[in-house]
């Protein structure tokens, strides 16, 4: 079935990023400069996302590419024929943070990650302000019908799922070294949430492909650039910038960037 052709991708993706980005770990504590990664490793973790989104503008509409798009469509018919009944019931609602929960529990009991948790938020914050923009404006100007209700033109790309990878990327490069099984876990939930947004027929498989490869180049666009942005900052500022739990009633925890002069 079709259906296993996206699910290999997916699991493709999850395996070239692991290969390429998983060193041998180091039994040294001390901090050390991170070797230059081989340009065929840097290239790959490119092409690949990128690919995934092109396969997702292409199926968009038969006049781009007509073979595709009759994929597109046939693959969902034949999904709904075998998971017709299948109910998420919200589970990818939460599934799409929960790379990001585990990051910060990690944090919270002390286990030193590739970043501060100052960093590491503002890096989140960023990559997730860049993801959204891509895919509201792809939504925007696709104005692709979601398979279940043809008047709701918000189908590609799939948001669950940017997040999910967005998120799953980040556990990585802040964990993974250390931990490579929190890696595969964490790309493991961000497929199974979009799969579970195929499956529940609220989005085409290419849309999920492309949400894949969007939240994952934006989470990584942002780490990487994280520490030329820093060296922007006049000097001694990242130095007093606070990072704050909050709490409004009635409204939730979250936290709070602070500046202390």
């Amino acid at each position: 079935m079709r259906l296993r052709l996206v699910l290999s991708l997916l699991i493709l993706c999850i395996g070239l990023r692991a290969q390429a980005q998983i060193p041998v770990a180091d039994s040294a504590v001390v901090a050390r400069p991170v070797p230059q990664r081989p340009f065929r490793a840097v290239a790959l973790r490119i092409a690949v996302p990128s690919v995934l989104v092109g396969v997702g503008v292409l199926a968009h509409s038969p006049r781009y590419n007509q073979t595709l798009y009759e994929v597109k469509r046939e693959m969902q018919e034949e999904t709904q024929e075998v998971f017709g009944d299948f109910n998420s019931h919200g589970i990818d609602d939460y599934t799409r943070h929960a790379p990001l929960a585990v990051a910060y529990g990690l944090m919270a009991t002390g286990h030193r990650g590739e970043r501060t948790a100052l960093g590491f938020t503002l890096i989140y914050l960023a990559a997730h302000e860049l993801d959204q923009a891509v895919v509201s404006n792809l939504k925007r100007i696709t104005a692709e019908a979601r398979p279940n209700n043809a008047t709701d033109l918000t189908s590609f790309p799939s948001s669950h799922t940017s997040q999910a990878f967005l998120t799953a990327t980040l556990l990585h490069e802040q964990y993974g070294r250390q931990y490579p099984w929190l890696s595969v876990s964490g790309y493991a939930v961000a497929a199974a949430t979009g799969t579970m947004r195929v499956l529940s027929n609220k989005h085409w498989a290419t849309d999920v492909l492309a949400g894949a490869g969007i939240g994952f180049l934006s989470a990584e666009t942002v780490w990487h650039l994280y520490p030329t942005l820093t060296r922007l900052l006049p000097k001694g500022v990242a130095q007093k910038l606070l990072l704050v739990p909050t709490y409004v009633p009635g409204g939730g925890a979250g936290f709070a960037l602070a500046y202390q002069p």
